[in-house]
């Protein structure tokens, strides 16, 4: 097996970083995960939630090396922005979804 075969045969998981329904929603669908680190793949964001833990999170999930996919909320990605378009690596890949209340599309930026 080559060494790039082997790198992603360990990325068994999918992060998710969005909203209670979103969350709840994929945790459902059976990608809740918790490992030998008590550390979760997933983070549920409300209004209290404060942006540097959303930022955290993130950058936490980009270097695990569990994690193949990173789902987030368009809405919650356009609050850390720059880290999510300075992310360029193969794995894991960042995918933006709607959630119930904002809909895909393009964000309107304010100020």
């Amino acid at each position: 097996m080559s060494g790039a075969a082997a790198l992603q045969k360990e990325r068994n998981y999918i992060a998710v970083i969005g909203d209670e329904d979103s969350v709840t929603g994929l945790l459902l669908a059976g990608i809740g995960h918790v490992n030998q680190q008590q550390k979760r793949n997933f983070l549920v964001v409300d209004a209290k939630t404060p942006l540097s833990s959303i930022e955290e999170t993130f950058l936490e999930y980009i270097k695990r090396k569990d994690i193949a996919i990173i789902l987030i909320n368009q809405h919650i990605a356009e609050d850390i922005r720059e880290l999510v378009d300075g992310h360029s690596a193969a794995f894991p890949a960042i995918l933006e979804i709607p959630s119930k209340d904002h809909p895909y599309g393009k964000i309107s930026r304010e100020g």
